[in-house]
């Protein structure tokens, strides 16, 4: 215990007079990204999640070499600007081992707002482990820069399918075949889930709706409208039982409170073109709103798990959860 807060310690303030070259950095990435994906049509939030398993990977905690390789060339990312932002992180690291709670795997204890993206990182491998054991048809929904079917086995009996708009998959496709990625195996859907019928898209890709399949949607369901967000569920409860669907969600909570971080949430996504829509009920339980809207859709409510305290002074803002096929 000592040990390591010492090197907390030294980690910390390796990381303050190096602060300068991270900002700069980041400044430099934030000026990129907003030039490219406004242009292109790619989501911009889709990098966070991948940013973090990047840097998951390069600090020896989580093998992703797929994240790793397609950072480093998405058109977004600035190759200077990510050298100057991880350079410091990385130098502090290889100095005192330590490694930031930001990017711990897996991530244990209570899960602060500012590391729900890297936390769900644990939930959402934790899913894929236990359910491809018996399902083979793996989905990911608004797939962004996911790389979980890229981490199978070669020998895995798994059909995975990656549904996103046609702007992120076209650069997502790209950049992984000029950083060397195989994506053998990995079926490409085009879709926009407030425009098309993405289930019907995915059948005329192959898609098998009498086979259990896994579906993952991580990090999309606050970007939809709420019609949108049921629409996908009553989709996903057509499809063989047995299958199960696991999301992370905000709930009202991050859409209407006055708190700073939250205020700053919703200015820096709706800056990116991706305004923060939807959230569950956060009237305590949020697990019971959650679950009652699940079972509307043809679904049921498996695991699930709050962020945030529901006490009588506040609200749960956020949460994980496993629904299944009724």
């Amino acid at each position: 215990m000592i040990r390591e807060s010492i090197a907390a310690t030294a980690y910390y303030l390796i990381s303050i007079v190096l602060f300068p070259i991270t900002l700069l950095g980041y400044l430099i990435w934030v000026a990129k990204g907003l030039l490219t994906w406004s242009k292109s049509g790619v989501s911009g939030t889709a990098q966070g999640p991948l940013t973090a398993r990047a840097a998951m990977h390069n600090l020896g905690v989580r093998q992703d070499e797929a994240a790793g390789r397609l950072l480093l060339a998405l058109p977004g990312v600035p190759r200077s600007g990510l050298r100057l932002v991880s350079a410091p992180t990385l130098l502090a690291h290889h100095l005192t081992g330590y490694v930031p709670r930001a990017f711990r795997y897996p991530f244990e204890g209570e899960i602060p707002r500012q590391y729900e993206a890297s936390a769900r990182v644990t939930f959402f491998d934790g899913v894929v482990d236990k359910y491809l054991d018996e399902i083979t048809q793996f989905v990911v929904l608004g797939a962004g820069f996911d790389t979980r079917p890229y981490r199978l086995s070669k020998g895995a009996q798994v059909k995975s399918f990656e549904v996103d708009t046609p702007g992120t998959l076209a650069v997502k496709r790209e950049t992984l075949a000029k950083v060397g990625v195989d994506a053998i195996g990995v079926t490409f859907v085009a879709a926009d889930f407030e425009k098309e019928d993405w289930l019907e898209r995915l059948l005329g890709a192959g898609f098998d709706t009498s086979q259990p399949a896994l579906f993952i949607w991580e990090g999309v369901t606050m970007y939809l409208d709420r019609q949108v967000v049921e629409d996908t569920f009553r989709k996903i409860a057509r499809v063989a039982k047995g299958s199960v669907v696991a999301f992370d969600y905000f709930t009202t909570e991050a859409l209407t409170s006055t708190a700073l971080y939250w205020r700053y949430a919703r200015a820096a996504t709706s800056a990116a073109g991706e305004p923060l829509k939807f959230g569950f009920d956060s009237t305590p339980p949020s697990r019971e709103h959650l679950s009652r809207l699940l079972q509307s859709c043809g679904l049921s409510l498996v695991e699930q798990r709050t962020l945030g305290q529901e006490t009588a002074g506040k609200r749960a803002w956020g949460g994980f959860a496993i629904a299944a096929v009724q």
